[in-house]
Formats: C-alpha cells, sequence, structure tokens
C-alpha cells in the first residue's frame, strides 16, 4: 500500500461536543487526501477529550483486517483489552499530543490469516508445523504460539501535509494451548510456560518486522510491537502486555522492555493472596453494599495494576430494582459507601446494571471525595 500523504486545503466551523473536557484547538482542520490522485477530503477533529486520547481523522477508516480479533481471540475481555493496552504502550512512542490515530491499513485480513496459520498449512504460516503430530504430542511439541495480530497507525502532521510516522503491531499469544485426543472428544488444556511465550513471541516479534518492511509505506517507519499473553478461555478479566519492543526507522526491534500490568477479579483468594489490604477494603464495601436491598446478584470488582500499584477498580453490581425511586435511593447509598470505604487517591468506577441495561454509573477519580453520579433515564 502507498504511502499516505494528505495536503490541507480549507478549515471548517468548529465542532461542538458536549459533556466533554476538551484541549484547546479552535478550529478543525479540512485536509484532502491525494493518494493515487483520488481526492478525498478528511478532516482533523478539533476536539481531544483527553490528554490520554488520541484524535482520528475522519471519515474514520476501518481497520484493512477489521473483523479477524472475534474470530481469533477467545474472550470478549481479551479482545478489547489487546487494542486498548496497544493504545497504552503507543503513547511512550507517539504522543496524544502530536500524532493521530488510525486503525491499521496495511495489513490485509488475508495476509494475517496466512501469517496466523501453521508453516505446513501456508508459506507464511509463523506457528510451527504439526505436520505428522496428533493430540497430545501436538499440544506438547508444536501448540499454537500466536493467534491474532492488531495493527495501530500513527500520523503526523507535517508542514501542509499529513504523513505517516508510525506502527504498533500487538501480538497475542496463547498461555494455554487448547486441544483433543481425539476428533469431537473432550478439550483438554496445555499450560504454556512464560518461558516459552516470551522466547517464541520475540521470535515472531522479529519475522513479523521484517515481513513488514517489505510493504510499501513501512520500509521507514518506527513500529511498536507489543507482547500480549491471552487470558483463559473460561476467565473473566483480561490478559496483559507483558513486553513491548521499537524497531526504529528500518531496522528490527533491538531492545525490549518488559511490561508489569495485570487485572485481578475482587473478592477472591488471588485479590486475598496478592493484594490483601485492598481486598478486605473491598469485602467491607461488598457487606454494606448487602445490607442495603437483598434483591441483588453480586458485587464484582476489576482491579487493573501497573506495577504493582491500583490504577483503577472497576465495580459491577446486578440489580433487580422495580422502581425509579429505589434507583436513586440505592444510588445515593453506593455513593456514600464509595467515599466511606475507598481513599481519595483511588480511581474508582461503579456499574450498576440491571437486565434492562445500564441504571446508574458512579466515577470517583484520583484526588477527588465524591463520585459523579449519573442514572440512565428513559
Amino acid at each position: 500500500m502507498a504511502k499516505k500523504y494528505i495536503g490541507i486545503s480549507t478549515l471548517i466551523l468548529l465542532l461542538i461536543v458536549s459533556g466533554c473536557t476538551p484541549s484547546l484547538r479552535e478550529e478543525p482542520e479540512v485536509l484532502q487526501n491525494t493518494e493515487e490522485e483520488a481526492a478525498k477530503t478528511v478532516i482533523i477533529p478539533s476536539l481531544q477529550l483527553d490528554e490520554n486520547y488520541y484524535r482520528t481523522i475522519l471519515p474514520y477508516e476501518e481497520s484493512a483486517s477489521r473483523g479477524l480479533v472475534v474470530s481469533n481471540l477467545a474472550t470478549k475481555y481479551d479482545m478489547k483489552e489487546v487494542e486498548t493496552g496497544l493504545l497504552r504502550i503507543s503513547q511512550n512512542e507517539f504522543s496524544p499530543d502530536k500524532y493521530l490515530f488510525q486503525e491499521g491499513q496495511y495489513l490485509e485480513g488475508s495476509t494475517i490469516s496466512s501469517w496466523l496459520a501453521r508453516s505446513n498449512q501456508t508459506v507464511d504460516g509463523l506457528n510451527p508445523s504439526d505436520e505428522g503430530l496428533i493430540g497430545e504430542e501436538k499440544a506438547k511439541n508444536a501448540p499454537v504460539y500466536i493467534t491474532h495480530i492488531v495493527e495501530q497507525n500513527y500520523l503526523e502532521k507535517v508542514d501542509n501535509t499529513v504523513k505517516l510516522a508510525g506502527v504498533s503491531v500487538g501480538l497475542a499469544l496463547n498461555s494455554i494451548y487448547y486441544y483433543q485426543k481425539e476428533a469431537y472428544g473432550a478439550t483438554f488444556e496445555e499450560p504454556l510456560t512464560q518461558k516459552q511465550i516470551e522466547e517464541n513471541g520475540k521470535k515472531i516479534a522479529d519475522e513479523v518486522v521484517n515481513r513488514m518492511r517489505q510493504i510499501e509505506g513501512l520500509a521507514d517507519v518506527p513500529i511498536v510491537v507489543g507482547l500480549f499473553k491471552q487470558n483463559s478461555r473460561n476467565a473473566v478479566v483480561p490478559g496483559t502486555y507483558f513486553s513491548y519492543g521499537v524497531a526504529p526507522s528500518g531496522k528490527n526491534v533491538s531492545d525490549w522492555k518488559a511490561i508489569d500490568e495485570e487485572y485481578i477479579l475482587f473478592p477472591t483468594a488471588a485479590s486475598e493472596e496478592k493484594y490483601r489490604d485492598l481486598d478486605t477494603i473491598f469485602r467491607n464495601f461488598k457487606q454494606d453494599v448487602e445490607t442495603y436491598f437483598s434483591n441483588y446478584t453480586s458485587v464484582i470488582g476489576t482491579g487493573y495494576f501497573k506495577d504493582q500499584q491500583l490504577q483503577k477498580l472497576t465495580i459491577t453490581i446486578p440489580i433487580q430494582f422495580y422502581g425509579t425511586a429505589e434507583l436513586i435511593g440505592f444510588t445515593q447509598h453506593i455513593a456514600g459507601l464509595i467515599k466511606t470505604h475507598f481513599n481519595p487517591a483511588m480511581n474508582i468506577e461503579v456499574q450498576i446494571n440491571s437486565l434492562d441495561g445500564a441504571e446508574a454509573l458512579l466515577v470517583k477519580k484520583s484526588g477527588e471525595e465524591d463520585a459523579y453520579v449519573h442514572i440512565y433515564t428513559q
């Protein structure tokens, strides 16, 4: 695919987005895409919702491999995290203040599918050959290591043009290989060691970058590569990226950096063992929630940790309420419990849901004592 250059032609009025606190920019910029002599008008939005969010060019262009993530990853949690986690990694190399985001435009769906195959299935297959192997032999000697590749493009405005400035790719790697000893038989699990995952992930990353350098437009741009360790099929929290490296312009990855991230479910034996103090706080909060109404299902928390420090705690409370006044009273009670139980330094989000959908949302940001409360109305 040819490298994209976009020339600025004019300006339009400010787009107004309600309910946001954007960075100050007076007007969005209307650009003209002149690739392959087919002029196409695109826009750089004027508003940046948050310093951690990238602006995207409009109209939004979907990934060239859109849809593959659904078939290639086992859980909805990994489907989301493999993309959002890569966005976090990319911020280390491509600042949201300077760069624009675009979904991957260079790796076609057919290309990724061919790369994800076994080497005896396609000439480009990145997974080991299973020729002559069956069942447990295959699991022990030739497990599938990589199951998905996600691409993100980062654009930079230079003078009066916007062009590709860098690419990030996330490699989703198995932590467990599932197999059957006989057709239509029971499914067995073969856990992969961290050493297996990391060594094969880095080897695959080198090959992926080498191949990307052969694609027109990608020979000289920096490429960020993240290694994502998927969670098990029955997990209710996502896996995480555990390492990333940067391939400088025209080169391969020269250095890898470890990433210490994890998602922990509360309250569980794992949360009690690893984060005892927070687990105790959560259990006390849960107990107080349960004393208010008996017609609830459960209170579940998901903590996102970086370098073993809590970054955000998301709490889900399913309910079976029957009246608006009851919902308002319960939500007010939850707002009080958040203030009572959790440290002001914590980022807390509480989602109150029913069978009809979202009922209320409470958000307490770090440094704030009181939570922002929104009750959904029909």
